[in-house]
């Protein structure tokens, strides 16, 4: 018998990480909406070039790197929480037009 492909994530996102797609543009949102679908809907945590696990910090586990923009997510068993979105300006990181530090 072959092996089972796996069984694909949920992923949710928080009231703050909504809040954050909305200060995108509409190009913005669609180019990470589609990119949430891609990489997380399997294996959310297979490091990948675009995917990490992060040190411990306030916001979140895992980072995914989608050109200027990156999305913070925890991962449970069978759950992505999408907790933060937030756009990279150089050594900057803007999240719901605040920067901060991870």
């Amino acid at each position: 018998m072959g092996r089972l492909p796996p069984v694909p994530y949920r992923i949710e996102f928080s009231p703050e990480a909504v809040d954050h797609l909305d200060g995108l543009t509409a190009r913005q949102r669609s180019t990470l909406l589609d990119a949430i679908e891609r990489q997380l809907l399997h294996e959310p945590r297979a490091e990948t070039r675009q995917r990490k696990s992060l040190r411990p910090n306030p916001l979140a586990e895992y980072r995914l790197r989608v050109g200027d923009l990156r999305v913070y997510y925890d991962v449970g068993d069978t759950i992505v929480v999408i907790k933060a979105v937030g756009i990279k300006l150089r050594n900057r990181l803007l999240v719901g037009g605040k920067e901060i530090e991870l």
